[in-house]
């Protein structure tokens, strides 16, 4: 007994395709609207906190002013909490905290 093995030919040929992103929209990234989404090496200018008075007071305090630059610096190895430059200070903030600060 033998065995022979036999080919076959197919009768479709593959055809692939990709959508290929407009060029200003592959290098445009929708801007951060809050210290959250900032990313390092950016920066951007705080709008307001929609944090509670005592909170966002205690913010202000530390440089976290509406119309101030803030800039996001290292980040623990989880990713929270993360140390931001203002007012010529390093401060740690944790996310839940970092949503509620608006950028402009």
């Amino acid at each position: 007994m033998t065995w022979k093995a036999q080919s076959w030919k197919l009768g479709f040929d593959l055809q692939m395709s990709f959508k290929k992103k407009a060029k200003a929209e592959h290098s445009r990234r929708a801007a951060a609207r809050n210290l959250h989404e900032l990313r390092r090496g950016e920066s951007g200018v705080l709008d307001r906190l929609e944090v509670p008075e005592d909170e966002a007071r205690r913010l202000m305090e530390m440089g976290f002013v509406p119309g101030h630059k803030v800039t996001p610096a290292h980040a623990a190895p989880g990713g929270d909490p993360r140390v931001f430059r203002v007012d010529g200070s390093e401060v740690a903030l944790r996310r839940e905290t970092a949503v509620r600060l608006i950028l402009r």
